[in-house]
């Protein structure tokens, strides 16, 4: 679709879960929001919402961003969003947020490096709370991304939150896994135990301007190579499935 917006002078959105799943559908953005709410809060009758989602959804491409606390996600984030949006693309964004202690919504800490797509109706940003969940995730990640993908999205962008070595779920929940990492990560031991190497699809050296992003690129090269040889021998005919 051309924009992510409903028309001027929409209906008022209602508040029915499989109400909002239809004007989601015909694009209707309010309502988009409401149901993201919705399924967040786990309200009654969100369960058939999701499954007239389901039927209608299967088009969008999904990328995963993850990566430690402060490697710059959110910056690369809306970096792609401008690439995908010169292309010609509408883009959906879930980042999660660490949740508030007090409210339980979430901490909208890196938002405002995405505030220049605001106001552009090809683009859809939505932050989630983790609300306790410790895979990097919220766990409406997925019904969402398939609320964004009913609504006409091409592309949707996940990020996770930052919390460091255990954000591997993201790998189970979109088509592409990008992880970010900066120069002098630290120990690269402990990336292959945090099973980096393989939820990973792409490698990000972000911060490349810094000392050392050569060594680091280096590194990871270097790694990758030992865990294909690693899968090669453990299988009993050199294949590497």
């Amino acid at each position: 679709m051309a924009k992510l917006s409903a028309d001027e002078g929409s209906a008022p959105v209602t508040s029915d879960g499989l109400a909002l799943a239809k004007l989601v559908c015909r694009g209707d953005r309010r309502a988009l929001a409401r149901l993201i709410s919705s399924i967040e809060d786990g309200s009654p009758g969100i369960e058939e919402a999701v499954a007239f989602l389901y039927r209608r959804s299967g088009r969008m491409y999904t990328l995963g961003i993850t990566g430690a606390p402060g490697a710059g996600k959110s910056t690369l984030t809306d970096r792609l969003i401008t690439a995908l949006r010169s292309r010609g693309l509408t883009v959906g964004i879930v980042a999660v947020d660490p949740s508030s202690p007090f409210s339980g919504g979430a901490l909208l800490g890196d938002r405002i490096r995405m505030s220049g797509h605001a106001g552009d109706a090809g683009v859809f940003i939505r932050s989630l709370a983790t609300r306790g969940h410790v895979g990097g995730l919220s766990l409406a990640v997925p019904q969402v991304t398939r609320a964004l993908d009913a609504f006409g999205a091409d592309w949707t962008l996940v990020e996770t939150v930052g919390v460091g070595q255990v954000e591997v779920d993201v790998a189970g929940e979109t088509d592409t896994t990008l992880v970010v990492v900066t120069p002098g990560w630290g120990d690269h031991v402990q990336a292959s135990k945090a099973g980096l190497l393989e939820v990973a699809d792409v490698f990000v050296v972000n911060k490349a301007d810094r000392p050392g992003a050569d060594q680091t690129a280096a590194e990871l090269r270097m790694l990758l190579s030992l865990d294909e040889q690693r899968k090669e021998r453990a299988t009993p005919d050199g294949d590497s499935r």
